[in-house]
C-alpha cells in the first residue's frame, strides 16, 4: 500500500466544508418549495380534467417528495453541526480506547456490508487511546468504514488491519481495487445533481472523520484515487497511543 498526504484530493476544510454544504442545500430546498407549491396548487385549483382520486394521488406524491427533500436538508444541517463539533479539541478526561470502539463499529456495519455482498473484517487489535469522547470517535470510524463499503463492488472485501510499532499505532484499511464508479456518461439534470450531492456528502463525512482524528492528535492519510479510494492509513503517535490499562 502506498499512501501519502498528496495522493487523495484535498478534503474540504473549515469554511469550505460549510460552503459546500450550503451550496448543496439549495437543490433540496428548491425542490421542497416546488413540491409544496405544487401540492398547494392542487388543493386550491383542482383540475376539472382530473378525478378527486387523481388529485389526491398527486397531492400525496408532492407531500412525499417534500418529506424526502426535508430529510436531505436535515441531514446536511446535522453534518454542519458534526463538523463544528469535530473542530472542538478533545479533553484529557475523555481518553477513549480505540480497539473496543473499532470492534463495535465493525460489528454494527458488517451486517450492512453483507446485504451489499461485501465482506467487512477486523484483523488484529491495538492498545491505542485517543483524547476524544467515545461518541465522536465512533462517528469518525463509522464515516470512514461506511465510505469504504460504499466504494466497493458486490463481492468486494474491506479489511481493517490495526498494528503497533515503536512510533505508535497504525490502522490500515484496505479494500478491493475493483470499486464502484460514479457515472461518467451524460445524465439528466436531476441525476447529475443527485450524483454531485452524493459526492459532496461523502467528501464532507470524510472531512469530519479526518478532523475528529487530527484534533485528537492522530493523522489520516488516504490512498491513491478519488473519493472512491480503496485504502487509508490512520497513525496514532506513541505520545497519544498509550497502553490502555
Amino acid at each position: 500500500m502506498s499512501a501519502n498526504a498528496h495522493s487523495f484530493p484535498k478534503l474540504p476544510r473549515g469554511p469550505d466544508v460549510l460552503g459546500e454544504l450550503l451550496h448543496s442545500l439549495s437543490q433540496p430546498l428548491t425542490s421542497l418549495r416546488c413540491s409544496l407549491e405544487l401540492s398547494l396548487g392542487h388543493s386550491l385549483e383542482p383540475s376539472r380534467e382530473l378525478s378527486i382520486e387523481e388529485v389526491a394521488e398527486q397531492q400525496q406524491e408532492s407531500v412525499a417528495a417534500a418529506l424526502q427533500q426535508t430529510e436531505r436538508v436535515i441531514d446536511m444541517i446535522q453534518l454542519m453541526r458534526e463538523y463544528l463539533d469535530a473542530e472542538q479539541p478533545g479533553l484529557s478526561a475523555h481518553l477513549t480506547a480505540l480497539a473496543p470502539v473499532m470492534r463495535s463499529v465493525v460489528e454494527e456495519l458488517a451486517s450492512i456490508a453483507a446485504v451489499c455482498g461485501i465482506q467487512l473484517r477486523l484483523v488484529g487489535t491495538c492498545t491505542a487511546t485517543l483524547p476524544v469522547p467515545e461518541a465522536r470517535l465512533r462517528l469518525a470510524l463509522q464515516y470512514l468504514i461506511a465510505a469504504m463499503i460504499e466504494a466497493q463492488s458486490e463481492g468486494g472485501k474491506v479489511m481493517l488491519l490495526p498494528g503497533e510499532g515503536p512510533a505508535g499505532t497504525v490502522l490500515r484499511m484496505e479494500g478491493e481495487r475493483s470499486v464502484r464508479e460514479l457515472p461518467t456518461r451524460p445524465n439528466p439534470a436531476g441525476a447529475t445533481s443527485a450524483s454531485a450531492s452524493v459526492l459532496t456528502l461523502r467528501r464532507v463525512r470524510l472531512a469530519i472523520a479526518s478532523r475528529v482524528l487530527e484534533t485528537a492528535g492522530a493523522s489520516l492519510l488516504f490512498g491513491e484515487g478519488d473519493v472512491n479510494s480503496t485504502e487509508f492509513v490512520l497513525r496514532i503517535p506513541r505520545r497519544v497511543g498509550a497502553s490502555a490499562r
